[in-house]
């Protein structure tokens, strides 16, 4: 039986020097760096980040085949029925809100970007359904430029890791890119999410297999713990009743109290 893997860290983790060490052990544990969406260009990986919303990527890799046959590029996309679209992609869930992101999408790389992908950040976050996590992962897959997707995998090893503190996640974005070269981002990025899918699952983590257990101030917490403490939100306190809205209820109890019989005398 192997020996369990525990936590050594006894001090404060300065988080740069932590996230350089997990990003080069992660480095030795997944060398190849794999984006688990199936694409062949960048407006089909557009496309399937879109549907990855609330959606595993296994759904989604079932889904896009019958989608990108249907509609292979932007051109057909944007023309796209509405209901037959959301048909195909019934399975993914949400798929009223997503049809219209993609149409809407399709639509806007059409009439803006005469139907190409844009590798520019500032202009992929002006497509609908299109955030910051979603054009990161175009930019860092596809175009292979900076970009650092920050999924729930992402936010929450790098929380359990002692990378960060933050929820939000432009902050731990901003965070992590502050620590990392920019060629790292996306590789980083992805090698986080797989960690996360094969070893750090977020209800049974698997830190006896961990390559990190020893760096982790996790490793041996139960997962009920948080990652990171919220503070307590203060009870509201009780409204002040004005002293004449008081005499008004006391009065209006006394008008709905039944009145006692008084028996007839006989």
């Amino acid at each position: 039986m192997a020996a369990k893997k525990t936590s050594t860290v006894t001090g404060k983790i300065d988080p740069r020097s932590q996230t350089v060490e997990v990003a080069r052990r992660l480095a030795i544990s997944f060398p190849e760096v794999i984006c688990e969406l199936d694409h062949r260009n960048a407006f089909e990986l557009l496309s399937a980040t879109i549907l990855s919303a609330q959606c595993t990527d296994a759904r989604v890799n079932m889904v896009t085949p019958a989608l990108f046959a249907r509609y292979p590029d932007p051109w057909s996309l944007a023309a796209a029925d509405v209901g037959e679209l959301e048909a195909i992609i019934r399975s993914t869930g949400f798929y009223g809100s997503k049809a219209k992101n993609l149409i809407g999408m399709a639509t806007a790389l059409v009439e803006r970007f005469d139907g190409e992908v844009p590798s520019d950040l500032d202009d992929l976050v002006t497509l609908p359904g299109v955030g910051r996590k979603t054009g990161n992962v175009v930019r860092s897959v596809v175009f292979d430029l900076p970009g650092l997707p920050v999924d729930t995998h992402v936010g929450r090893l790098s929380r359990r890791l002692g990378l960060t503190k933050h929820e939000d996640p432009v902050k731990v974005e901003l965070q992590l890119n502050d620590y990392l070269p920019g060629s790292e981002w996306g590789p980083f990025s992805l090698r986080l999410i797989l960690h996360g899918r094969r070893v750090c699952d977020a209800r049974k983590p698997k830190c006896d297999e961990c390559s990190m257990a020893d760096i982790c101030p996790s490793a041996g917490v139960p997962v009920t713990a948080p990652t990171t403490k919220r503070p307590a939100r203060p009870s509201p306190a009780p409204k002040a009743v004005p002293p004449k809205k008081q005499a008004a209820k006391k009065q209006a109890a006394k008008n709905q109290a039944p009145k006692k019989s008084v028996p007839k005398k006989k």
